[in-house]
């Protein structure tokens, strides 16, 4: 019998508690089972993470919606990503600030390249994907209204603090093992004043810090294969 995945979609964003009109609105647009591999899109409009591949993983939608809450977004905003994952992230985002708003840097090669594929079938193609190392943001496009990131990191980086605007938000998972989803606004000193938003399981952000494993960091090399 085939998924109805229409139905399907409305009875998720039901179950979910979402804040922002703006939020669910994106939910109900985006088609997730598009974004899952195949072999797991029965369970594409559950309430928990899938896997991508390569360590990587499709958060939960419950994580996307609190995630874009959390950052009270609006058309126009300019936003970071980092770890572009599938692009269902970066979709659901494009819905609220429009797709050519939308920076993601991911350091998986394959994966970028299947979410750009993705995200032009979906009409997202406007949203912009570069291979790099997300530590170092995307300086080209900024100043940024926001950043975000889908995979855990010991700290704010540096670079991406530099790169959103005085009174912009971020939102990270902070720390490799305790993570804690941390949201700040950035301070004309360009301090950041913090909240702590809870407990949050995610991958960690590929780079020397943690062994090369994650997403979101330094890409491979081409020559070696992945993790």
């Amino acid at each position: 019998m085939r998924m109805d995945h229409q139905a399907a979609r409305e009875r998720m964003v039901d179950a979910l508690d979402v804040e922002l009109p703006s939020t669910e609105a994106a939910l109900r647009a985006v088609p997730r089972h598009r974004f899952v591999p195949e072999a797991w899109r029965d369970l594409a409009y559950a309430d928990g993470p899938l896997p991508l591949g390569e360590g990587a993983t499709i958060s939960a939608p419950g994580v996307v919606a609190s995630m874009v809450d959390h950052l009270a977004l609006s058309p126009g905003d300019r936003v970071l990503e980092i770890g572009t994952g599938s692009g269902y992230h970066a979709a659901v985002v494009a819905e609220v600030v429009g797709a050519r708003n939308v920076f993601s840097i991911e350091y998986d090669p394959d994966l970028a390249a299947a979410a750009r594929e993705r995200l032009a079938d979906l009409s997202y193609g406007a949203v912009s994907i570069r291979v790099g190392d997300g530590r170092e943001g995307w300086p080209e496009h900024a100043p940024y209204d926001a950043a975000y990131a889908t995979c855990a990191a010991r700290e704010f980086p540096p670079a991406v603090v530099d790169q959103v605007r005085v009174d912009g938000l971020l939102l990270v998972p902070i720390g490799i093992v305790d993570t804690r989803l941390v949201l700040a606004k950035k301070r004309p000193s360009g301090d950041l004043d913090r909240l702590d938003c809870g407990p949050a399981q995610f991958v960690p952000m590929r780079g020397p810090e943690t062994g090369g494993e994650g997403r979101g960091g330094s890409p491979p090399d081409p020559d070696t294969p992945s993790k």
